[in-house]
């Protein structure tokens, strides 16, 4: 099972088609477009982000458990990578105490039991060129988000990652890597993949 994880906007789902087609692996995206509270979340945060939480984090076990049956399997966002996301909400004030309490008590339950994955490809990138991506996608509810908060979200990423133990990893900085029309980069990141995985 291979996880791509990286700050919004820096091409985790263009990457997982990528391998999921080269690799011919399963492909499980993140639960954006059939989630009924993710765009209430952007306009409110303090109401919807206990309930946003538990959402992505079911809907991901609900995944990792069908690819771990399956044998194989890419995602386009870590189940474990969640947790940053609450840490931030929680220093913001938007999930009270008992409520990120009750989210890490949940998580760590469940990790527990959770198969580890054998490869994590976190993808680097500076904040400016990530807001450019997320411009081009153009998803209403995140062209609102304030550019300190995806400043906040990637600098917790890099930190998360200085000290990441739970699978191998590979770093890849994408500020200058096009995989979708570049075929020297869409080569190098999948060569990557089958040494670190001995395929």
């Amino acid at each position: 099972m291979i996880y791509i994880d990286g700050v919004v906007g820096v091409g985790k789902s263009t990457l997982a088609k990528i391998i999921s087609k080269e690799l011919e692996m399963e492909l499980y995206k993140e639960p954006v477009y059939d989630n009924p509270i993710l765009e209430k979340f952007y306009y409110d945060k303090k109401k919807y982000s206990f309930p946003l939480q538990v959402f992505f984090l079911n809907k991901r076990l609900e995944m990792v458990k069908d690819a771990h049956k399956k044998g194989r399997g890419v995602f386009d966002r870590s189940i474990y990578c969640d947790r940053i996301f609450a840490d931030i909400l929680n220093s913001d004030g938007d999930l009270i105490e008992d409520e990120y309490n009750l989210y890490l008590e949940l998580s760590n339950n469940m990790f527990q039991y959770l198969p580890k994955p054998d490869l994590v490809i976190y993808l680097e990138t500076t904040i400016e060129n990530a807001i450019k991506k997320i411009k081009k996608r153009g998803r209403e509810f995140e062209l609102g988000v304030e550019v300190t908060y995806w400043e906040k979200l990637n600098k917790h990423y890099s930190e998360y990652f200085k000290t990441y133990s739970e699978s191998k990893i590979i770093k890849v900085n994408v500020d200058n890597r096009d995989f979708i029309n570049n075929e020297n980069d869409r080569k190098f990141i999948i060569e990557l993949i089958k040494r670190e995985l001995c395929l």
